[in-house]
């Protein structure tokens, strides 16, 4: 059975208001932001079909998963899943924090809270799982120097794969656990981020740092399924959401799409003073 992975930019933030606010440590959902969930609450086809749900571990992303897939939240929480066998199987739904989802950027804005933080704001919710933030507390808003996280092309690239490749793990194991039974994925994250996730460069906006709008979602699975022992676990869009965003349009060749990872690669250095591997 196919794993789909429904993407999501997070809703309109604070730091999107101005440059000025690119300052802001973490920051919040405006108002806009929080009626952008909503519309995409109301909006979105498959919330009666999704199995999990994934956010980067910053704070606008966490909230734009809970808001845009509480009719998921709210609904499968408290149903069953039915296998080809007949068993039944209850799904506790919540929100797994991912640290390799985080934004691309070393800025204040995108840069995530540290544990003890989170773990106030969220943790008597009970909808949001910190478990991977935890393991990685002390590096993970890190984004400078020899971390993983830091805005180098080689080690984006990386954690983009080490994600694809945890999420279709996730899937694979949906699927020896439910027979029969396609696996949903809602994962929220970043506009710049989005693009090292998807290898897909089509539409992206150098002043903006993106090609995603806010809110805005698509649907892929993987290229080889997720069995595949790929290292890459790459992604394709599928064929009904590429038609609802862009009709009969024609996709970037191979050159061209190499040709903006490469103007993107020099915005890196050019913005973040990467030399020799290092920020």
């Amino acid at each position: 059975m196919p794993t789909y992975i429904h993407l999501v930019r997070h809703a309109q933030g604070f730091h999107n208001l101005c440059a000025a606010n690119h300052s802001l440590p973490d920051p919040d959902l405006t108002p806009l932001g929080n009626t952008q969930c909503a519309t995409l609450a109301q909006s979105f086809p498959f919330q009666s079909q999704i199995t999990h749900l994934v956010a980067s571990p910053l704070r606008r992303t966490i909230y734009t998963c809970l808001l845009s897939f509480a009719p998921a939240l709210q609904q499968q929480q408290q149903n069953t899943t039915t296998s080809q066998d007949g068993e039944e199987k209850k799904n506790p739904l919540v929100v797994i924090a991912l640290p390799e989802l985080q934004e691309v950027s070393p800025l204040p804005c995108d840069t995530g809270s540290d544990i003890a933080a989170l773990t106030a704001e969220f943790g008597p919710r009970g909808d949001v799982d910190l478990a991977l933030v935890r393991a990685v507390a002390a590096e993970w808003t890190v984004k400078t120097g020899e971390s993983r996280f830091a805005p180098v092309m080689e080690r984006l690239e990386a954690r983009a794969r080490a994600a694809r490749v945890w999420l279709r793990e996730l899937g694979a194991r949906f699927e020896r656990e439910n027979p029969g039974v396609d696996a949903h994925v809602g994962v929220v994250t970043h506009g710049g981020f989005l693009h090292f996730l998807t290898q897909d460069w089509d539409g992206m906006n150098p002043q903006a740092g993106t090609g995603w709008a806010n809110t805005e979602w698509r649907s892929y699975e993987f290229v080889e399924g997720v069995g595949s022992a790929d290292g890459e676990a790459r992604l394709r869009e599928t064929g009904e959401s590429w038609r609802r965003r862009r009709g009969s349009a024609t996709g970037l060749t191979e050159t061209e799409q190499m040709e903006l990872r490469v103007a993107v690669e020099g915005q890196l250095v050019e913005e973040w003073g990467v030399d020799g591997g290092k920020v």
